[in-house]
């Protein structure tokens, strides 16, 4: 299902801004988790959660919720952002009600889910006091999970680190064919991003020469760093930074590169759908997600950067102020969407 397409067939008439964006109307009045909430969340005693994070952090987020609330089971239901996108579309279209709460690492979905009235705004105390202005939408219908970079990573047994590339120009270097894997626009949230990001700042022309360095294509943002970890290829064009990290904190002979150009930053909003059929297990689930405890703990498990400001940077990790990145610009990929999938595929032929 083309992106243009479906916002066509289904269109409303509010044209909204991405995180950070002017208000429209007012945010709801925070919501406080009461027992009464909690009550009727373990009568739901369920929770839909559709995510492009990586089973090895989605799925242990969700063992602590279910600990944290016994009787609610967590249903994590995890994909490719992009196919997320389009699966939500089609059961929305088909009067399907399953999806609860919905995390995508494309940010420019979650305009088009406004737009179209499908979200449900909720914010906590914690959340309307704790997250920057830039880490929720003004209306309060979804907030940043979580932050994570698209970045350039290599196995270093088989780069030395005076051979790797600094940047993604590098990258076109001959010394490399063969050696490169990437992830696909296509099925990945995080690649969609990344993709304009790099276009804007390097133009297409990067990605025709690119194509021609005998690239490894796969789908996910998260394939790169398991591909690179087994030894299959040496160097990863991008992927999700924070399982590059999490496999070198194993021990994996893993290194993460910045590239001088700059790295594209991924956004990863979070809201609840209106349709929900549990919508009071789905606030709590957002509401303790978002609270200092549960960002503690994706910070904990995996390293990315928090969206809550009570919660800090995992211990080791380079600041994300540090880094230099490339600017997100959701609203361009929701224009573009359907360009950057055509112009990628003409490349790559996939």
């Amino acid at each position: 299902m083309r992106r243009r397409r479906f916002v066509t067939a289904v269109a409303a008439s509010a044209v909204l801004a991405p995180l950070g964006a002017r208000v429209l109307s007012a945010a709801p009045a925070p919501q406080a988790i009461t027992p009464e909430l909690i009550e009727a969340a373990k009568k739901e005693g369920k929770v839909t959660y559709y995510t492009a994070m990586d089973l090895s952090v989605a799925e242990p987020m969700a063992k602590a919720f279910e600990a944290k609330y016994p009787g609610i089971k967590v249903a994590v239901e995890r994909t490719g952002a992009e196919r997320l996108f389009n699966r939500i579309g089609q059961e929305v279209g088909s009067n399907i009600r399953r999806v609860d709460v919905a995390n995508s690492s494309d940010a420019a979905h979650f305009i088009v889910w406004k737009r179209q009235g499908w979200l449900e705004p909720f914010l906590t105390p914690d959340m309307a006091e704790n997250l920057p202005a830039d880490q929720r939408d003004p209306e309060g219908a979804f907030v940043n999970q979580r932050t994570h970079l698209s970045a350039i990573a290599y196995n270093t047994k088989l780069v030395k680190p005076e051979d790797a590339p600094k940047g993604f120009v590098d990258l076109l270097d001959p010394k490399y064919s063969g050696k490169l894997v990437k992830g696909h626009p296509g099925y990945s949230g995080t690649i969609m991003t990344a993709t304009q990001q790099l276009a804007k700042a390097l133009g297409w022309e990067y990605f025709e020469k690119l194509s021609k360095q005998k690239v490894l294509q796969v789908q996910s943002a998260t394939e790169p760093p398991k591909r690179i970890e087994a030894g299959e290829r040496a160097i990863a064009v991008d992927g999700s930074d924070y399982l590059f990290w999490m496999a070198k904190e194993r021990g994996a002979p893993i290194e993460v590169v910045h590239a001088v150009e700059g790295t594209p930053q991924i956004s990863n909003p979070m809201a609840i759908f209106k349709a929900a059929p549990n919508p009071n297990a789905a606030r709590l689930l957002v509401g303790w997600i978002m609270s200092p405890e549960g960002q503690e703990f994706i910070v904990k498990v995996s390293g990315q950067y928090p969206a809550n400001k009570l919660v800090k940077a995992k211990e080791g990790r380079p600041a994300l102020a540090s880094i230099k990145t490339l600017p997100e610009d959701p609203l361009e990929v929701e224009k573009t969407a359907d360009e950057i999938k055509t112009r990628y595929q003409r490349y790559f032929k996939v």
